[in-house]
């Protein structure tokens, strides 16, 4: 067995996996994935009887987190081969992928799970449902819709910087770079993204499919921290905070230390290393995202296996502002 990185010129010898494992995929999407989204993705392999028996993708994105731009990796097309299951492929891989975005800085990373219990192992958790914003009709009187243009995604990637950046603490960077990968990868799979205008503005972007089966789904997002300091650096605090706590990871050695966390609503989290016997208390790296993001209370969290926090500690980390507002409404 052999676990590596792909080079670029090498990634189109997983589309043979893809098309195995992702059958439900229309060939014209798979095509649109293999010309657009392996441009500048990482993709990690298994290599066995001198073929790619596994494999996980990592697409970037730039996220906006509380106004800050972070290079984010999304994980897709988690797949082994059938005969070749049960050996603990994933592991290896989901395993190489995290330490080594750590060592490339990154804060976090997301994944839209088959099932989640699939992904519990690796301490993601679950903190978003997508919005599927669907084409509907609307009168004239209401304003006027139509299919989306390339010469459209400029003014529709200010449109939804301005909105999204007034609503929304985690989202996607809109720029006519996104939106005109957007309109290829809809068109793949027989859609049309549809603008919605009041005059000369802006004012929606919903997405027309001919079959529209699966409107009423909403899939899940889950989410990992991959380095502890970054991820505590991106946050905001309502008032004066000062804490020392530990936190464990069984996957990311680094992650596993013991923090001073200090700062106000006005600096921002400021970070010191700290020492064991000071320490209020312990929270794992799933608890620590689950709250983090919005999906679960300190009161929660408290319960988990793992977890143990002191009154006090319990009442700073309170202080700080969960990313709660997410807008990650990605396919691939």
């Amino acid at each position: 067995m052999q676990i590596r990185k792909l080079s670029e010129e090498e990634h189109g010898n997983t589309r043979v996996l893809y098309e195995e494992v992702f059958a439900e995929d229309s060939p014209s999407f798979v095509d649109y994935y293999y010309t657009e989204k392996t441009k500048d993705n990482q993709i990690y392999v298994v290599e066995e009887d001198e073929a790619i028996q596994a494999m996980l993708h990592l697409n970037p994105y730039v996220l906006k987190v509380n106004g800050s731009e972070k290079q984010i990796d999304y994980i897709v097309a988690v797949a082994t081969r059938k005969p070749y299951r049960k050996r603990g492929y994933m592991e290896v891989l989901m395993k190489r992928a995290l330490c080594e975005m750590y060592g490339e800085g990154k804060t976090f990373t997301f994944l839209m799970p088959a099932a989640e219990e699939l992904y519990l192992p690796y301490d993601f958790r679950t903190v978003y449902e997508q919005e599927r914003r669907i084409y509907k009709e609307i009168s004239e009187n209401e304003g006027q819709v139509k299919e989306a243009e390339r010469t459209d995604c400029d003014g529709l990637a200010r449109a939804a910087e301005t909105y999204l950046s007034a609503n929304y603490q985690v989202y996607a960077k809109r720029d006519e770079a996104y939106y005109q990968r957007l309109l290829k990868e809809y068109a793949s799979d027989g859609g049309r993204v549809m603008i919605y205008r009041d005059g000369d503005s802006i004012t929606d972007c919903r997405f027309c499919y001919e079959t529209m089966e699966e409107k009423d789904k909403k899939p899940k997002i889950m989410i990992r921290i991959i380095d502890v300091r970054r991820m505590l650096m991106s946050l905001c605090l309502t008032t004066f905070t000062a804490a020392c706590f530990t936190v464990t990871d069984p996957l990311i050695e680094e992650n596993n230390r013991c923090i001073v966390i200090t700062g106000t609503e006005f600096s921002g989290v400021m970070l010191m290393d700290g020492i064991e016997k000071n320490s209020e208390g312990t929270i794992t790296i799933a608890a620590l995202s689950s709250f983090l993001f919005g999906a679960k209370t300190i009161e929660e969290i408290k319960e988990e296996d793992g977890v143990a926090l002191s009154e006090r500690l319990c009442s700073e980390l309170e202080k700080i502002i969960p990313l709660s507002k997410i807008y990650l409404n990605e396919v691939v």
